[in-house]
């Protein structure tokens, strides 16, 4: 695997963990462990998505790329719980951007 790979892989476990705890206070606790393993997984996904060795790019179009690359992968996600949670759907556009520009800070690789 390559270094884009895996540090986008623990990006992407890292910014699940973030949405998790976002999705547990906003549901009171209340949320299933499936819904939040499944929330995380989909976190998980969109880091190994953006870690593809996509081409070089410039830094708009790469921040671009990530939020489709977001919007595709958590789509599934808000699809399949019956479009019941909007606010994780959005969360996962802005983390596949915000990867991609990790990904594309100046001295990066």
């Amino acid at each position: 695997m390559t270094k884009r790979m895996i540090q986008s892989l623990i990006g992407g476990a890292l910014l699940g963990v973030v949405c998790v705890i976002g999705a547990a206070v906003r549901s009171n606790f209340s949320a299933s462990p499936y819904f939040i393993f499944a929330l995380w997984y989909n976190r998980v996904i969109i880091g190994l998505a953006i870690g593809a060795p996509w081409p070089k790019t410039n830094r708009n179009q790469a921040l671009l790329r990530g939020a489709l690359i977001g919007l595709m992968v958590s789509f599934a996600f808000y699809s399949s719980t019956n479009f019941q949670d909007p606010v994780s759907f959005i969360a996962g556009i802005v983390y596949g951007a915000i990867l991609e520009a990790w990904f594309n800070r100046k001295g990066s690789i």
